[in-house]
């Protein structure tokens, strides 16, 4: 089984790449199932989220053509702030999701990725501040598949290497969280892609998940074109076989299914 779990289109205002330029490269990949992910970030980008209607038309297109070839799953990404909860909560209950990721891109609608939210911070305050803030909104909001992405701001630390050591209690604390709510985590490949030093998250994270019990797990390359899809997959998976794991997840209807990696 081969499948790319974080996937981004033209319905997402960071790509421009047709649905269907990633659906043919998955079949060209060998891919036995894709899931769509596109962002949602009410608060920052109240005008440019997914057009939902216009997306869930095309998914059942691209259905319609290439189902027979390859299982492509109706994603979003959430980008949840304890502010915004209300309006994904409506989100969740009004459209038809096969799987949904909790990501945290912002905190009190300053972004990470274009530094409004770093400046006038210590590295620790940066840290804290991300984890705090994941926290939080996990406490409050239920309705998701995986956590995305966990430890994402390292990509966007202006003082470079944290050690983890540093934000294990916050990080056990999310890990406890998602494992009690019977969640799972996502391994996000766009480490290679950032040239990061580890995977997203890291392997000391990927360690204590497993460690408490945890079993959900998706993969994804937080692919925006379609040259990043399913990017370094068996790197990532024989490192998490390394860990120790042994299956990772697809889901239907919100339903993780289990298969070996």
């Amino acid at each position: 089984m081969l499948a790319d779990y974080h996937v981004h289109t033209r319905f997402s205002d960071d790509s421009e790449c047709p649905m269907e330029a990633m659906v043919r490269q998955a079949i060209r990949l060998g891919l036995d199932e894709i899931a769509f992910t596109e962002h949602v970030d009410y608060g920052v980008k109240t005008d440019l989220n997914c057009n939902y209607p216009a997306y869930l038309k095309e998914i059942a297109r691209q259905k319609e053509i290439y189902g027979s070839d390859i299982t492509i799953r109706t994603g979003v990404e959430f980008g949840v702030q304890i502010h915004t909860i209300p309006q994904y909560e409506r989100d969740a209950k009004v459209y038809p999701w096969d799987f949904v990721i909790l990501s945290n891109h912002q905190v009190d609608d300053l972004e990470y990725w274009n530094n409004r939210f770093q400046p006038g911070k210590t590295q620790e305050e940066i840290h804290r501040g991300y984890y705090t803030a994941t926290y939080e909104v996990m406490r409050q909001y239920k309705q998701y598949s995986v956590l995305g992405h966990l430890d994402m701001i390292k990509r966007y630390d202006p003082f470079g290497e944290y050690p983890d050591e540093k934000n294990m209690e916050l990080i056990d604390a999310i890990l406890s969280r998602v494992i009690a709510d019977g969640k799972g985590i996502e391994v996000n490949t766009s480490c290679f892609r950032y040239q990061l030093n580890d995977l997203t998250p890291s392997t000391a994270i990927l360690k204590r998940y497993l460690e408490l019990g945890g079993e959900i797990l998706t993969i994804g390359s937080d692919a925006h074109d379609a040259a990043h899809l399913a990017d370094h997959f068996a790197a990532a998976a024989q490192r998490l076989k390394d860990i120790g794991f042994r299956e990772f997840c697809t889901f239907e209807k919100m339903q993780p299914v289990f298969h070996r990696l």
